[in-house]
This record gives C-alpha cells, sequence and structure tokens, in this order.
C-alpha cells in the first residue's frame, strides 16, 4: 500500500529567516545520514535565490562535510569554468569550497556531452541521494527542466535547450549582460533523477517567484509547470518568504502542507517501489 505523500511549506517573514530556517533543516538530515551510514550524498543547486541558504548552511556547526558526497544539478553547455555564470564556479566559491567538501561531481560544460552525461550519470547512480537542494525558477523549471519538462525519461542527466523566459532570467539575475549571451543549451539533472532523493529542500526567495510558486503549488502537476511534480514526493519541503508566497491561498500557506490527490503521477524510488 503506497504511503500518503505532501509538500510541507514553511512560510518565513523574509529571505534571511528562510535562510536560516531551511539550512538548519538541511544540516540535521545530513547529521542524521551520517550518524546512521557515516556518508551522506547531496544534490546541490545554483543561481541568485540559493545565496543566503548555501551561506548558513556553510556554517552550520557540527557538521563534517569531509563525508558529504555533493552532485551538481546543472550547467550550461559551452561555458568556461572562469565565467561569471558557470555554475562550476559557484559551487567551488560558494559551497565546496567554504565548506570544506572533498567529495564533488562537477558537469564540466567545456567537455563532450556525451561523455559528461555518462560519467556524471553513472557516479549519481551508485546509491541514493540523501537530501536534494532545488530551486523553482520564474517559468517554474526545475533544475534546468524548462516548461514542458520531460516528466518520463529515465536518464539521470540529459540536454536541454532552454526557453526564452529561462535565459531572460539569467540577465535579470546580473550573469549576462544581453539575452544574447546566454546559452541555449544545457546539461541538466532529468525530474526522475531529482526526486529520486530521499528527500528535497525547495528553496524559493523573492517576489519575482511568486507567480510560478503558485502555479506550482496551487496549480495541475504538470510539464507545463515543472517543479509542480514536487507534490508527487513522500517528503518535500518548500521553503518561502512573504513576498514568495504572496499569491498563495493564505488558507495553504496557514495549513503549511499540500496532500497529493489519489491519481498523482507516482515517480517510482531506485528500488523500484512507488
Amino acid at each position: 500500500m503506497a504511503v500518503p505523500f505532501s509538500v510541507l511549506i514553511k512560510d518565513s517573514p523574509d529571505g534571511a529567516a528562510l535562510a536560516a530556517a531551511a539550512a538548519a533543516d538541511a544540516a540535521f538530515r545530513l547529521r542524521a545520514a551520517l550518524s546512521a551510514r557515516g556518508r551522506a550524498r547531496i544534490i546541490a543547486a545554483t543561481g541568485a535565490s540559493q545565496f543566503e541558504f548555501l551561506e548558513r548552511l556553510t556554517r552550520e556547526p557540527d557538521l563534517d562535510w569531509r563525508r558529504v558526497e555533493m552532485f551538481h544539478l546543472d550547467e550550461y553547455i559551452g561555458l568556461p569554468i572562469d565565467h561569471p555564470a558557470s555554475f562550476r564556479k559557484y559551487l567551488l566559491e560558494r559551497l565546496i569550497r567554504p565548506a570544506g567538501i572533498l567529495d564533488y561531481h562537477l558537469l564540466d560544460g567545456e567537455a563532450d556531452p556525451a561523455s559528461v552525461l555518462r560519467s556524471a550519470g553513472d557516479a549519481v547512480r551508485r546509491t541514493r541521494i540523501d537530501v536534494a537542494f532545488v530551486g523553482i525558477g520564474e517559468n517554474g523549471h526545475l533544475a534546468f527542466n524548462d516548461p514542458p519538462a520531460d516528466f518520463a525519461t529515465e536518464a539521470p542527466y540529459i540536454i536541454v535547450r532552454l526557453d526564452e523566459a529561462c535565459r531572460r532570467q539569467q540577465v535579470g539575475e546580473g550573469w549576462f549582460a544581453s539575452l544574447a549571451q546566454v546559452p541555449d543549451t544545457a546539461i541538466s539533472m532529468s525530474v526522475r533523477q531529482i526526486l529520486s532523493a530521499n528527500a528535497v529542500l525547495c528553496v524559493v526567495p523573492d517576489r519575482r517567484k511568486a507567480e510560478a510558486v503558485r502555479a506550482c503549488l496551487e496549480g495541475p502537476i504538470t510539464p507545463a509547470a515543472p517543479a509542480s511534480i514536487l507534490r508527487a514526493h513522500r517528503d518535500v519541503t518548500v521553503y518561502l518568504d512573504r513576498e514568495s508566497s504572496a499569491l498563495l491561498d493564505p488558507g495553504l500557506v496557514a495549513r503549511g502542507s499540500i496532500a497529493a490527490a489519489e491519481d498523482v503521477w507516482r515517480v517510482p524510488t531506485a528500488d523500484g517501489n512507488s
């Protein structure tokens, strides 16, 4: 018999409080994995929305990052690692080096994409991920799975074409000076691979994300709103601030959870159960 699943919603007064709460939750889960098995595996998100969260997480006490293995959500194809928008550069500067992570897998956007897909996929499939850190894009994307997202592929990493809304977000966040500079293809972890993690923590501050948050949490579960598929997982916590939750039904925010409907598409776990 399937276990009912739901999304927990944690609404904070501002971005700083959101980051503190999400970091404390993430650290608790990592300590639990380290205590139980001696190792922990994470998926790390990037982007401006993750700045405060990662800064707080790397300062969490009593967390042995030397025993944490990190995987990378996405990377632009063809972008050098020294470019300001490189997600490899981002993770090295904002997570890997500050935390002291020794075991990490970065997606090399300058290498042969087929080789990167193969090597990254083999590594991430070795055993279960304890917790995935993700965000929600302004167009509702999950990693670089833009709408309409592929909910069916079993491949752990895929090559995707970025839509214009996603590329405009990158300009708006200051990573690129113009739309023409933003690559139109990327390597992304697939939807099914993200949702194969034991737990997902979704960190979404800022008013610019409010429309996407409403579509993904209140609308139908659909490839047109990729992050809506988070509602098909048993252990998801969405961290919002007053700006990103501004368009949600106040009753939903007050209740603090979403119970999935019985006919929601179920994502198989790594052991084949749903």
